[in-house]
């Protein structure tokens, strides 16, 4: 059986889950929690990819693994139509996790092997 870090691994690089994927840069994950709690933590005991049907259990394995939360880019425009739009976008990331390992990079996959558990 796969560790928690390759199951996560062949998820983002997998077109079959949307609440899960490569941030623009490769270095993050981000995670749609509510799309995660339904398409992956809620499917039956056959198909599941983790042992849980919990986020928070999920969250816990990612610490676990040397995960860390990230803050999205918080830099706001001067302009008023700008920031309101920006603000918009930025309910819309509301629930959207961004997790960052420096063993966990979509450009350099043979550092995989160095995301151990802690």
């Amino acid at each position: 059986p796969l560790c928690f870090p390759q199951k996560l691994w062949k998820m983002l690089e997998s077109d079959q889950f949307q609440s899960i994927w490569w941030s623009d840069s490769g270095k993050c994950i981000a995670i749609n929690e509510e799309l995660f709690k339904e398409e992956v933590l809620g499917r039956g005991r056959l198909q599941r990819v983790f042992n849980t049907q919990r986020i928070k259990s999920v969250i816990r394995q990612l610490h676990i693994y040397g995960f860390t939360k990230m803050q999205r880019d918080d830099q706001r425009s001067a302009s008023l139509p700008e920031f309101l739009a920006e603000e918009a976008a930025a309910s819309t990331h509301s629930q959207i996790l961004y997790y960052y390992n420096p063993c966990f990079n979509r450009a350099h996959p043979w550092l995989l092997e160095r995301c151990m558990r802690r």
